[in-house]
C-alpha cells in the first residue's frame, strides 16, 4: 500500500508518440487549455491557507491579546519552513508526477489551517502554521514544471503571467472571505472554510492536472512548436531526465541564478511587509475599520493582477523574451510608488487607493518574471529546482517581513516601516540592473547523439 502511494509521485511513464498531426494540434489546445486553468484554480487556492491568517490575525490579536511581535514571529516560522520547502520541494518535484504532488500539499495545507483554528497558544499556532508553510511549498515547484513543459520559450512570458496571477485572484478573494468570516462568526471560522475549500481543491487538481505531454503520447513543445530553448537529450532522442546531483550542480555554479535570488529577497520582503501589514497600519493610523482595511488592501492583489500581466507580455513583444530590461523598470516603477503611498497624508482615500493598486502593479512584476527568469536561465529539466532556490532566499526576505518587522514595528512605530521598504526597493533596483541583457539558455539544438552546451 505505501509503495503504491509514493507510485504516484513518480514521473508519469512517455507513452508511443501520436504519429496523426491533426490530432496532435488538437489534443495540445485541449490539454494547455486544461493545464493552465487547473493550475490556476489549484494555486489561487494555495493562497486561500496561506493569506488566512494575515487577515484573521486583526481579530485573533485582539481576543488572544497577542502584540505584533507574536504575530511577526508566526509570519517568519511560516516564511522560514515554505522558503526551505520551496527549495527541497524544486529538487523533488524536478523528479516527481507535478499531478499529485500539487494536489497533496493543497490538502494538507488545508487540513492544517483547520488545526490552527482549534488551537490557542502560541506554540500550538507556530506548530500548525509551520507545517503549513512546509506543505504550501508543495505549490510552486509542480507549476514550474508545467510551465516549462507544456509552453514553449518565445510564448513562455505570456503564458507564465496568465498563471501568476491566480495567487493575485486568491489573495484579492481570500480578505473579503475571512472578513465576512470575522464579521459573522468570528477569527476561526477564518480559518476553517479556507481549510475545507482547500481539500476540496486538491482533490480536483487530481483529476484535471497531468504530467507532461509525453506522458499523452504528444511530441515535446519544444517538437511541436519547433521553439527549441536549450533542452537536452539522451541518446535515443528522448528528453534527458537529471539526478539529483546534476540538478543541483547545474543551479547552484549559475550566477544569474544567485543575482535573480538576491533581487528576490528584496522584493518579496516588500511584497510579503505590504500585503501582511497594510491591514493594521490602515486600522491603526488612517482610522479604517476592520472589514474596510481588509477590503482596501485587497487593491495591492488587484495591482498585482494587471501587473504581472503587463509584464508577462511586455517582456515576450516588446523586449524579446527578455525579462531583465522589464525586471528594472518594474523595480523602479515599485520605489515610486511607495513614496507616494507614504507621502500622502491620510484622508486622501483616492490617492492611496491608486498608491496602493500601483504598489502591486510594480511589486508582482519582478516577482513573476524573477521565477520566468530562473527556469530560462538553467536546464529545463531543474526549472523546478532553480524556482525553488530564489524562491527559498525569497522567503527569508518574507520572513524578515515578520518577526523582526513586527519587533521594529513594536519599538519604532511605522515611519519605520516606510523606511525599511524604500531601502528594500533600493537595493533590489541595484542587483536587477546587472540582469539587464541577461541572455537565455543555450538556443543550440542538439541531435539525438550530442548533448547540449552548458547553460
Amino acid at each position: 500500500m505505501v509503495n503504491s502511494f509514493l507510485a504516484l509521485f513518480r514521473p508519469a511513464p512517455h507513452i508511443p508518440e501520436i504519429t496523426d498531426q491533426e490530432t496532435i494540434n488538437s489534443e495540445y489546445k485541449y490539454w494547455r487549455i486544461r493545464i493552465l486553468y487547473s493550475m490556476f484554480v489549484g494555486y489561487a487556492l494555495y493562497y486561500f491557507t496561506r493569506k488566512s491568517f494575515t487577515f484573521a490575525m486583526i481579530g485573533l490579536s485582539q481576543d488572544l491579546n497577542f502584540d505584533k511581535s507574536e504575530l511577526g514571529f508566526l509570519g517568519s516560522v511560516f516564511a522560514i519552513t515554505y522558503g526551505i520547502s520551496k527549495f527541497a520541494s524544486g529538487v523533488i518535484s524536478d523528479q516527481s508526477n507535478p499531478r499529485y504532488f500539487m494536489a497533496f500539499g493543497l490538502i494538507l495545507t488545508g487540513l492544517f489551517n483547520i488545526f490552527f483554528g482549534m488551537s490557542s497558544s502560541l506554540v500550538l499556532f507556530a506548530l500548525f502554521w509551520g507545517l503549513n508553510g512546509w506543505f504550501q511549498g508543495f505549490g510552486w515547484p509542480p507549476c514550474a514544471r508545467f510551465l516549462t513543459h507544456w509552453y514553449s520559450h518565445s510564448e513562455r512570458g505570456s503564458w507564465w503571467s496568465t498563471w501568476n496571477v491566480s495567487h493575485n485572484v486568491g489573495a484579492f478573494i481570500i480578505p473579503w472571505i475571512v472578513g465576512i468570516c470575522l464579521h459573522y462568526w468570528g477569527w476561526r471560522a477564518g480559518m476553517y472554510v479556507p481549510g475545507v475549500i482547500c481539500i476540496i481543491g486538491g482533490l480536483f487538481l487530481i483529476n484535471r492536472l497531468r504530467d507532461t505531454p509525453q506522458s499523452l503520447g504528444l511530441p515535446s513543445i519544444e517538437k511541436f512548436r519547433n521553439d527549441y530553448g536549450g533542452i537536452s537529450k539522451n541518446a535515443n532522442g528522448e528528453e534527458k531526465e537529471l539526478t539529483s546531483r546534476e540538478l543541483l550542480k547545474s543551479v547552484l555554479s549559475n550566477k544569474y541564478i544567485w543575482l535573480l535570488a538576491i533581487a528576490s529577497f528584496f522584493v518579496y520582503l516588500v511584497r510579503q511587509a505590504v500585503g501582511d501589514w497594510t491591514a493594521m497600519l490602515l486600522v491603526e493610523t488612517k482610522d479604517y475599520s476592520r472589514l474596510g482595511a481588509n477590503g482596501f488592501a485587497s487593491l495591492f492583489e488587484a495591482g498585482g493582477f494587471c501587473g504581472s500581466l503587463v509584464a508577462g507580455w511586455s517582456s515576450d513583444r516588446l523586449f524579446s523574451a527578455r525579462r531583465g530590461p522589464v525586471n528594472a523598470i518594474f523595480a523602479v516603477g515599485m520605489l515610486a510608488a511607495l513614496l507616494t503611498f507614504w507621502l500622502v497624508p491620510g484622508g486622501h482615500v483616492w490617492i492611496d487607493s491608486c498608491a496602493l493598486f500601483a504598489m502591486g502593479f510594480t511589486v508582482f512584476g519582478p516577482q513573476m518574471l524573477i521565477g520566468v527568469a530562473a527556469a530560462e536561465l538553467v536546464h529545463k529539466k531543474a526549472a523546478a529546482t532553480a524556482t525553488g532556490l530564489t524562491g527559498w532566499v525569497a522567503y527569508l526576505g518574507a520572513a524578515v517581513a515578520g518577526y523582526p518587522l513586527g519587533v521594529m514595528l513594536d519599538r519604532l512605530g511605522w515611519q519605520s516601516f516606510y523606511w525599511a521598504m524604500g531601502i528594500c526597493c533600493l537595493l533590489s533596483i541595484v542587483v536587477l540592473m546587472p540582469l539587464w541583457n541577461a541572455a537565455e539558455r543555450s538556443k543550440l539544438i542538439v541531435s539525438p547523439a550530442t548533448e547540449p552546451a552548458k547553460a
